[in-house]
This record gives C-alpha cells, sequence and structure tokens, in this order.
C-alpha cells in the first residue's frame, strides 16, 4: 500500500454471503523460499503468498546468491544451490516485520562458512530472540544477539547434532534448529511439550532429508542433498479465520472459502469454533505437496462462550485477535489461558486488542497468560489502529462488521503483511468497508 490509503473504514449491516480464496500460507511460503535455496535444483512454487513478510524472506534469499524467477506474482522458481552454495550477503539481512524469517534464517546461517548479520525492523527488534539464539549455541553456533533480540551477527562455525527440549512449543524455534541439523555433524533431535506447526517437517521429508517423528519428538540427520520442490501453496488458514469469524457473525447464508489448509497443527480456531457452536464444515478434503487441504464452509451462528487452554492455544495461536471478537459476540463467559505467547507476538496482542475493543464499548479482563470476556456485547463504531500489526487490523475489522455506526481504524496497511486483498475479498461476501485517507 506504499503511497496508498492506509486507514479501512468499515461499516455494519451487510449481510455476508458467497464464495471466497484466501492467499497462500504465510508459514509456507516462508518455508518454499528457504529450503527452495537449499536444494539441489530448481523448485517450483506456485500459490505463493506475494506479502510483506514473505517478500522480505525472497530479498533475504536473494541478497544469499539465490536466484527467484517469477511467472506471475504467485507462481516462483526458486534456483537453489544445495546446501553449501549460498553465498555472502553484501549487507544486513532485513527481515522488515517477519519473526519466521529471522528465526528461520538463523538456524541456516549459523552452518554457513562465512559471517552475516539478521536485522529488521523495530518492531521486530522488540520480539525475543534469544529462544532461537540459546540452543543454537548449544550446538556450537557464533551468533549474538542484542540483549536477546536483534540484530543477530552470526560467524562460522562446526555445529554439533544435539538433542534439545523445548520449554515452549514453537514451530520457528523447532524449523530454526531442524535447518542448522542440515550442517551439524550428527543427528539433531528436538522435542516440545505439545504440538507445533509441522510444516518444515513434512517438506524436508518430501525433499528427501532423513526426518523422524515419534509424538512430540523430531529428530533430523544430515545426510544427502535436498530434492527440489514441487509445491501447490494451501489458502492460509489464519487468513482464513478472519472470514470465518466474520462470517459467523455477520453471515446470511453459506460463505465458502476455498483451497484452505487444514494441517491438524492449525485447525485450532475450527476446534473452538465447534466448541462456541459455531461449526465449520470441510469439504472436498484432499493432500495437495503432503499438506491436508479443504473447502470450509460456513453460515451464521449464535455463539456461546467457552474455555481456551493448553495444547488448543499453539494451534490457534495466530487466530487469537479475532477470537476476542468473536468472544464479545457470544452468550456467557469466554476464558483463554495458557496464552502468555501472545504478549510477544508483533505486538502484546493481549493489551492492544484489550485496548481497541474498549475504544468500541467492549469489557475485555486481561489476565497474565490470557483474556475473559462476558458477552454478548454490544460494540460501536469508533477511530480504532492497527498498531502495524497485521491481525490486529484485520480483527478490528471484523468487529466493525458488527458493531453500531462507523469504524476506522487507522494504521491498517499493515494487513497485507499476511493478507493482501483482504478488504476486497471481503468486499465480495458484501462487507462495507473501504481503504480511505483519514484526515
Amino acid at each position: 500500500m506504499t503511497g496508498q490509503p492506509t486507514a479501512l473504514r468499515v461499516h455494519p449491516g451487510a449481510a455476508l454471503r458467497g464464495t471466497v480464496s484466501v492467499p497462500g500460507d504465510k508459514s509456507l511460503s516462508h518455508r518454499a523460499l528457504i529450503l527452495g535455496a537449499l536444494a539441489d535444483g530448481v523448485s517450483r512454487v506456485r500459490g505463493w503468498l506475494p506479502a510483506g513478510d514473505t517478500l522480505a524472506t525472497r530479498r533475504c534469499i536473494q541478497a544469499l546468491g539465490i536466484a527467484v524467477e517469477r511467472a506471475d506474482e504467485t507462481t516462483l522458481a526458486v534456483h537453489g544451490r544445495g546446501l553449501g552454495g549460498l553465498q555472502a550477503p553484501a549487507a544486513p539481512l532485513d527481515c522488515v516485520n517477519a519473526g519466521t524469517a529471522m528465526r528461520l534464517l538463523a538456524g541456516v546461517l549459523v552452518g554457513q562458512p562465512f559471517a552475516s548479520t539478521l536485522d529488521g525492523s523495530e518492531q521486530l527488534r522488540r520480539r525475543p530472540m534469544r529462544r532461537i539464539t540459546e540452543p543454537l549455541r548449544r550446538m556450537g553456533a557464533q551468533i549474538a544477539d542484542t540483549d536477546g533480540h536483534a540484530p543477530l551477527h552470526i560467524r562460522p562455525a562446526t555445529l554439533h547434532g544435539v538433542a534439545h527440549t523445548l520449554p515452549v512449543a514453537s514451530a520457528q524455534v523447532k524449523s530454526g534448529i531442524l535447518l542448522a541439523g542440515l550442517f551439524a555433524d550428527g543427528p539433531t533431535t528436538v522435542s516440545e511439550p505439545g504440538p507445533a506447526r509441522d510444516h518444515t517437517e513434512r517438506m524436508l521429508r518430501a525433499m528427501g532429508a532423513q526426518v523422524h517423528v515419534n509424538g512430540f519428538i523430531v529428530t533430523l540427520t544430515p545426510g544427502p542433498a535436498l530434492r527440489p520442490l514441487d509445491l501447490t501453496v494451501p489458502g492460509d488458514p489464519s487468513s482464513a479465520a478472519f472470514v470465518l469469524v466474520a462470517a459467523l457473525l455477520a453471515g446470511d447464508g453459506d460463505v465458502r472459502v476455498t483451497g484452505v489448509g487444514v494441517n491438524p497443527t492449525r485447525t485450532g480456531l475450527l476446534d473452538i469454533l465447534a466448541a462456541m457452536g459455531g461449526p465449520v464444515l470441510c469439504e472436498r478434503e484432499r493432500l495437495e505437496g503432503g499438506e491436508p487441504v479443504a473447502d470450509l464452509l460456513v453460515r451464521r451462528a449464535d455463539l456461546r462462550g467457552t474455555e481456551v487452554g493448553g495444547d488448543l492455544i499453539v494451534r490457534a495461536i495466530d487466530e487469537f485477535p479475532v477470537l476476542m471478537v468473536a468472544a464479545t459476540q457470544a452468550v456467557g463467559e469466554t476464558v483463554v489461558r495458557d496464552a502468555a505467547e501472545l504478549r510477544v507476538k508483533e505486538t502484546d496482542r493481549i493489551a492492544v486488542m484489550a485496548a481497541e475493543l474498549r475504544k468500541m464499548g467492549a469489557e475485555i479482563e486481561e489476565r497474565p497468560d490470557g483474556f475473559r470476556v462476558l458477552g454478548p456485547q454490544r460494540l460501536r463504531g469508533a477511530a480504532v489502529h492497527g498498531h502495524d500489526d497485521h491481525r490486529v487490523a484485520m480483527a478490528l475489522a471484523v468487529a466493525g462488521l458488527v458493531a453500531e455506526g462507523e469504524t476506522m481504524i487507522e494504521d491498517a496497511a499493515c494487513a497485507h503483511d499476511s493478507f493482501p486483498g483482504f478488504a476486497e475479498t471481503m468486499q465480495a461476501l458484501g462487507a462495507e468497508m473501504e481503504w480511505c485517507a483519514h484526515d
């Protein structure tokens, strides 16, 4: 949205119905670039997400000497140079706002024979990085963080395969360790306390890597060259979440989202919505590139409060901003616990969402590891702020669809970090929202 209006105006009252698709999965789009760069040959990727975060990853990969050809915005050819083919970058690698890029690239770069630096925006510099730098150091990596944050300074080192036990399930940390394991002198094992996204393991196996999974324990044994990918990226379930919740709250008839990834490590929101009385039907279930995919069908429902905690948290970690909106409209009490991770995302999403929804008249009880909402509550349109956090901005847009009067979301263009075309997709379903300049 450079040079374009960055505020989003939303009006309630429109009944949502119709069929849409959502952009490609952000997690898979990051990984396709990074693993494609390490493959021995050209990887073909269709349905790639051309959003702010993934574009940052693409620029980083290109700065490491990897050619990336574009047939169009979503179709890429990544010219992998093998595990030993990356080149020293001429300048620090700028991950902008992309925490996934920084943590995964850290795992790759600690195994390279050249020095490098990973940096990013002020927002990214506030996010915790010691959770990845400490386990990498245990492998022998020469990686220095800056008081636990970026920039990360990396020097060449010999890596050793070790066994890690993660205190908190994290797909980004697990992935960074496994990628470093590709360059280690023996097997690398990661044990987690619960489920986290397994896209890296699935993609590595598809490329011929020796990956063994036993429950929440993953072992990678370094071995032969990685085969190139041939991948169609499914729609991002975290982007679909905003459409699904909007349809539950403001729909009128069927709303269908086609071709969405339904990897079981990503479907926590579907389980939560079902418990709230808003089931989402999965139709045309199939496998694409080793990832389960389905069309999701939903219609308006009267939601009821529920309690969410434990393993469900990590399976729905990106969806809690819009779930907080749903909780304001549900009958009864909704309690979320075990979600302290929300406080170290792009923003402190518990505090930011609670503060912005209070501007709309909501009553939210913040807790150290979650929140409590007693509904249903009447929301009023208001001037709110996206805080340079794509999921916050889009969640507030969903709130605007059920509020009384106009909602104006400043700093909403950050939605393009993960969901380019968000407003246009919602308009296709009948939502009244538009980009505008705000006085």
